[in-house]
Parts: structure tokens; sequence; C-alpha cells
């Protein structure tokens, strides 16, 4: 909390009641969403958290590799150094040599990997 204050939104009471979600269990993170005003919720569950339903409450949905992809855009030196030293600490860990092309495929992330290699060419 000390490094990241703004992280824990109070929700005001009488929001949850007011939003629906096709699976009811994660109405508090639509809640907590908007009671932040976010711009997005960040998730792979696209069948719970449809884009219509977001709208409604001016919300985006994005996946993993999407957001990431739009890190890179916005500062592909960054990413590139988070990147190199995540493959660093793979190889590190497993003892095998992973290369950014294979560690983010695992990771589910292809298009920060495309998005990167068009980056650094």
């Amino acid at each position: 909390m000390a490094r990241w204050p703004g992280a824990m939104v109070r929700v005001p009471e009488g929001l949850e009641r007011r939003l629906w979600s096709p699976d009811p269990n994660d109405v508090h993170v639509l809640a907590a969403a908007v009671a932040g005003s976010a711009d997005a919720i960040l998730t792979m569950n696209a069948k719970d958290f449809p884009r219509g339903m977001l709208a409604e409450e001016g919300l985006l949905r994005l996946d993993p590799d999407q957001f990431l992809r739009g890190l890179a855009e916005g500062a592909p030196e960054v990413m590139a150094r988070v990147v190199g030293a995540s493959v660093a600490e793979a190889t590190r860990l497993s003892g095998e040599e992973w290369t950014v092309r294979t560690l983010l495929k695992k990771a589910r992330l292809p298009g920060l990997a495309k998005t990167l290699g068009r980056l650094s060419a």
C-alpha cells in the first residue's frame, strides 16, 4: 500500500447492486473499476466481461497481450529492457536457454513478441 496509495478503492454502498455481470462473482471487480475511475479492466476472461457491458460503464477490456503491446509502443526501450531481464531470469531459474520469442509465446504474449521484434528492427 505504501508504494501504491491509489491501489485501494472504496466502493460506494449500493454500487454493486446496480451493476451486472454474466458471473455474479465478478461484479465486485466491475464495481472497483467504476469506483476507481479506471479506463479498462485487464483480464483474459472475455466471457464474464463482455465489451458491451463494460462500455455501459465507460470501460474497455484489455487482455495482457494488448496491454503490454501498448506499453511497448509507448516506451519500446523500457519494455525491451524489462523483457530482456525476464528472459535472463527465466534462463537462470530454469537452467534452460530462453529466447524472447519462446518465453513470450509460453506466457501467451505473441503480440508483444511481434511488436518488440518490429520496433527493434
